[in-house]
Order: structure tokens, then sequence, then C-alpha cells
């Protein structure tokens, strides 16, 4: 028999700017599996249904206003999704858990690594090189993030169970 859950003392911040729409039926789910207080982030609205858990914040436009309002409300153990390295490294520096939609989890060691090649690749933009963006999600790339999410909820849980 199950035993009821207890609702989780961190919280899921997900940088909305950039997620991929095909991850959010993920997120969902993983709150409603693991009563999981989630907000989204965005300068623009996003067509996100309100409910219990599931919240959504509109800041005003402008570059890096949804990281600042994430890191501003973020807690130290709360799990941050985002594909902005600046705001990986803010979450990592804070105490937070920062994971890539693709599933990678930020780390110091790596996050400091993508942030040189990050600089690198804006220097060739200004010099006119065309870097192209990162392609569509793949299946193996949803399932990755899945798992991940899944794996570091379960970690978190597992610190508020020992404390």
């Amino acid at each position: 028999m199950n035993e009821p859950q207890t609702p989780a003392s961190f919280h899921l911040w997900i940088d909305a700017d950039a997620i991929p729409r095909i991850l959010r039926d993920i997120i969902f789910r993983t709150s409603d599996r693991h009563l999981l207080g989630v907000t989204f982030v965005a300068n623009q609205p996003l067509g996100i249904k309100p409910s219990v858990r599931i919240k959504s914040i509109q800041v005003a436009h402008g570059a890096d206003s949804a990281d600042r309002e994430i890191v501003e409300r973020m807690q130290a153990g709360d799990i941050v999704v985002t594909q902005d390295i600046p705001l990986a490294a803010q979450v990592i520096e804070k105490g937070g858990i920062a994971i890539h939609p693709r599933g990678d989890i930020y780390t110091p060691d790596n996050v400091r690594a993508r942030l040189h090649l990050r600089d690198y690749m804006e220097v060739l933009r200004g010099a006119g090189v065309q870097t192209g963006g990162p392609p569509p999600i793949s299946d193996k790339e949803k399932k990755a993030f899945a798992d991940s999410l899944e794996k570091t909820i379960q970690k978190q849980k597992r610190k508020d169970a020992s404390h």
C-alpha cells in the first residue's frame, strides 16, 4: 500500500522563455507525481493553466528579466530548468540545482567550461561567423531530461527526509 506523499520542501523553476514546449507535459506529470510546486517564468504569456502547484510569472521584456526573477525568488535546494548558462551558474552559486532541457545537470566545473565556450561563440558571432542554433530536441534528449529531472527530485526528497 502506498503511503500518502507530502509536498516537497523545494521548488521547481522553469526558465520558460527558451524551454521546448514538448517538455511541459513531462514537467506537469512530474509535478503531479511528486506534489512539487512549479513556477514558469517568461517575458511573454505562456498560456499555462494555473493550478494548485503550477504557476507562471510574466516579467517585463528585457534581457535576463526572467533570469533575475528566478535567482531572486529561488532558494538553496530548488531546481531550475534552463538553457541559459549564466543563469545556471547563478543557480549553482546560490545553492540550487540547474538542469538543461536536454538532460545535462550543470555542475560548477561544467558550467565554467560552458561559460567559456559561450563567450568564444559570442566572439565568433561578433566577427560575422554563422554559428547556428541548437537542433530541435530529440526523443533521446527528451528521455534524458525526464530521467535527470526524476533522479534530481528523488535525491532532493531523500535530503528532505534525512533532515
